[in-house]
């Protein structure tokens, strides 16, 4: 039996998750150097290897644990300018074809 990756993903992901993907944006009240801050995330296509991922992207600083609770909160991967964090048990392969 054969799936399509795009056919398996779909029941994971959240109503929310799917807004995002759909809008290609988010805005996130983040905690950033002592002070709450809205911040919009866009949706970017990374290139890794063979496959190519779906994730949220900013050109900012953001502390770890702030990534963190954003990943849990949008269900998708989340790239700062100092780091990225995925999902828990999911790696960039899970994000293919999104």
């Amino acid at each position: 039996m054969i799936f399509n990756l795009a056919d398996t993903m779909s029941y994971i992901l959240t109503e929310k998750t799917k807004e995002i993907i759909r809008t290609g944006f988010i805005r996130i009240r983040v905690l950033r150097s002592g002070m709450f801050q809205q911040m919009t995330f866009k949706i970017k296509k990374v290139r890794s290897g063979n496959i190519e991922y779906t994730e949220l992207f900013i050109d900012r600083m953001i502390d770890t644990s702030e990534l963190i609770r954003i990943v849990r909160e949008t269900g998708l991967p989340v790239e700062a300018h100092n780091g990225r964090a995925f999902p828990e048990d999911s790696s960039a392969s899970d994000f293919q074809g999104l």
